[in-house]
C-alpha cells in the first residue's frame, strides 16, 4: 500500500505593525511638518509685534519728555522771587538772561512793572501834580521816566492806556533850561517836542501826549494833575 503524502501549501502573511503606531503617508508627513513650522512661526511674529510696540512706546515717552522739559524750561525763564530785604518791592518778576555781570543770571522788575532794555517802568493810574508824581516815584526807589530814544518812547506809548502822562523833564526856573530828574544831560536833538513847542513860559513841566493822531511832548503847568510813568534800573540777581 502506497503511502500518499499530501503537501498543503501554507502561506503566511506578515503584517508589520508597530505597537500603537500607524504608518503615515508622505503627504500626511509633509502636512504635519508644515503645521509644526507654522506653530513655531506664530510666537516669532508675536514677539516682533510686541518689540515694535515697545519701541513705539519708548519713542512716545521720549517725545513727551522733551515737550515737558521744554515747558519746564520756559517756566524757569520767568520766575517770581519774593524779596524780604526790600520794604518797597516785596515781589519781583524775573527773566533768565545771558547777563555778562558775574554771577548774575536773573534780570528782575517789581511786580506789575513793565520791562524794556535795562529799565523797568510803572504806568500810574493816579492823577497827581508833577511834583507829587515825582515824589511818588522816588518813594518806590525810582524816578519819573527819562526818554533817551525813539524806541523807548514808542515802548511807553504802546503801554500807555491814556492820552497823556508826565515825564521827568521840567524847567524849574522858567528860563527854558530843561532838566531831567536823574540829572542826565538834556539833548535837544533827542527831544520829541510838537512843532512850535515849547512856547508857554508858564508851562514848566512836560507831558507825553497824543494830539491830532500824533505823539509828542508838550509843556504844561506843573500843578495840572496827570498820570505819570516811573522808571528804575532793573535788578540783577
Amino acid at each position: 500500500m502506497d503511502l500518499e503524502i499530501t503537501y498543503a501549501e501554507v502561506r503566511f502573511k506578515t503584517e508589520s505593525k508597530s505597537s500603537g503606531t500607524t504608518s503615515l503617508s508622505p503627504d500626511a508627513s509633509k502636512k504635519k511638518i508644515t503645521s509644526h513650522q507654522s506653530n513655531i512661526g506664530f510666537p516669532k511674529l508675536l514677539l516682533i509685534t510686541l518689540l515694535i510696540l515697545f519701541l513705539l512706546l519708548v519713542i512716545l515717552f521720549l517725545v513727551a519728555f522733551i515737550i515737558i522739559f521744554h515747558k519746564y524750561s520756559q517756566l524757569l525763564q520767568e520766575k517770581k522771587i519774593p524779596i524780604e530785604s526790600s520794604k518797597t518791592h516785596q515781589e519781583l518778576e524775573c527773566i533768565k538772561t545771558n547777563s555778562t555781570t558775574k554771577g548774575k543770571i536773573w534780570s528782575c522788575c517789581p511786580k506789575n512793572w513793565k520791562s524794556f532794555s535795562v529799565h523797568c517802568y510803572l504806568f500810574s493810574n493816579d492823577f497827581k501834580t508833577w511834583n507829587e508824581s515825582a515824589e511818588n516815584c522816588y518813594r518806590m526807589e525810582a524816578h519819573l521816566v527819562v526818554i533817551n530814544s525813539k524806541e523807548e518812547q514808542d515802548f511807553i506809548i504802546q503801554n500807555l492806556k491814556i492820552i497823556s502822562a508826565y515825564v521827568g523833564l521840567s524847567d524849574p526856573e522858567g528860563q527854558k533850561q530843561w532838566q531831567w530828574v536823574d540829572h542826565s544831560p538834556y539833548n535837544e536833538t533827542a527831544a520829541f517836542w510838537f512843532r512850535k513847542q515849547p512856547k508857554n513860559s508858564l508851562g514848566r513841566c512836560v507831558i507825553l501826549t497824543l494830539s491830532f493822531g500824533e505823539w509828542g511832548w508838550n509843556n504844561i503847568s506843573c500843578h495840572t494833575k496827570k498820570r505819570s510813568v516811573c522808571e528804575m534800573m532793573k535788578i540783577y540777581l
